[in-house]
């Protein structure tokens, strides 16, 4: 199966009944609801994994509900939301309900937002841009030591990253034509 298979298309199968599609569609989906019950709503751990369980259970039962497969990420992240605070007001075993400012999850859920665009974005691109801008910002690797890691001259890695990044820009600016100047 593609990593680059859209959600759109995961859904779809899904409907469909294919086992397959569903592992992948929990698997791609899996950090991003963990990360919105434990970063953006800070509950602990035992309830994470509860609501976790709840979102992923009520996507199977309801997924039928859905009017477009294409509008999956922002229904699932919406579930997540609304299961959390709900986790949340009937009285998590650690923490009072308003300890987590709502501003503030949603200013949490933005940035996961993000972080999942650049994910799916860095895998549609060419494995040696995948690797080299995993490198160079996610591990903080040195011009040097990606150049002795992929056995190029480390003067050839700044050239490298910007074309990476000019590609991670395009595919960025063909899945958002809206931020394009009219």
């Amino acid at each position: 199966m593609s990593a680059e298979q859209s959600d759109a298309k995961l859904v779809a199968r899904c409907r469909t009944g294919d086992e397959d599609a569903w592992r992948e569609l929990v698997e791609r989906f899996s950090r991003y609801v963990y990360a919105i019950c434990v970063q953006a709503f800070r509950l602990p751990e035992h309830d994470a994994e509860d609501v976790y369980q709840e979102v992923f259970a009520r996507v199977y039962e309801k997924l039928e509900t859905l009017r477009e497969d294409d509008a999956f990420r922002p229904w699932i992240g919406q579930l997540t939301r609304r299961l959390c605070i709900d986790r949340k007001r009937s009285g998590s075993r650690e923490e009072p309900a308003d300890a987590v400012p709502e501003t503030a999850a949603d200013d949490v859920l933005g940035e996961l937002e993000e972080a999942f665009d650049v994910h799916e974005a860095l895998a549609a691109l060419p494995e040696n841009c995948q690797e080299i801008l995993d490198r160079f910002f996610a591990r903080d690797e040195s011009y040097q030591t990606i150049g002795e890691a992929l056995e190029i001259p480390s003067g050839t890695i700044a050239s490298r990253i910007s074309r990476c990044l000019a590609k991670l820009r395009e595919i960025f600016e063909g899945r958002n034509p809206a931020a394009e100047p009219s």
